[in-house]
């Protein structure tokens, strides 16, 4: 059976549970992380020594990156609607997961930090406007992109699983923000899905 190691409320956590649900797999989830066993842990070390949940083992297999492990698990079980075997179409999915993982998670770090975690190392109110800044900015071109389903079209890929999880944050996070029609309803769309209820909104840590 799998083994992820983090705990469930983590954003990136949530978008590997999120895919095993869609998948329909099996695995063992262990505490890991703020308020539970330290990623400084040599247990843990060994598995990810990059010291950030999740880590994934699969036997002998063990991985670390959330958007890697995604795309590790559609691959192993052969799901090509949410990871497609064609390179052009499988390009067009993880350009948009490489941009959530670089370009808006990137935008909304310290603007997070400040506003949703009350964190006393965030509160520079310069830093936390040019971090909303950059958030709306990334959300702009996410919104303008986005059409009556999924962000690639009637097929929901891996894409929107960890978009979804993006979407929340944004918001969740409380700050005044611009109408985002588009994203709103994308939103709804993405927490009608089993996958999500189970797994998508335990909360925005």
């Amino acid at each position: 059976m799998l083994r992820l190691l983090g705990r469930a409320n983590s954003i990136n956590v949530r978008k590997v549970l999120w895919t095993c649900h869609e998948i329909g797999l099996d695995y063992q989830r262990e505490d890991w992380g703020r308020g539970f066993r330290p990623v400084t842990d040599p247990d843990f070390l060994a598995l990810n020594p990059f010291a950030q949940i999740p880590a994934l083992v699969d036997g002998d297999t063990a991985l670390s990156e959330s958007n890697t492990i995604c795309r590790y698990l559609a691959a192993k079980h052969g799901r090509h609607d949410l990871l497609p075997q064609e390179a052009a179409q499988r390009a067009q999915v993880e350009k948009w997961m490489d941009w959530q993982l670089s370009e808006l998670n990137g935008s909304w770090m310290y603007a997070f930090h400040a506003l949703s975690r009350n964190s006393p190392d965030h509160q520079d109110p310069a830093r936390i406007a040019e971090s909303v800044a950059a958030w709306k900015k990334q959300m702009a071109v996410l919104e303008s992109q986005l059409g009556e389903r999924w962000i690639l079209g009637e097929t929901f890929t891996l894409a929107d699983i960890v978009l979804g999880v993006s979407v929340q944050r944004w918001l969740l996070t409380p700050f005044d923000k611009p109408a985002l029609p588009k994203a709103e309803a994308y939103f709804e769309r993405l927490r009608q899905r089993p996958a999500y209820r189970a797994h998508g909104g335990e909360g925005v840590a």
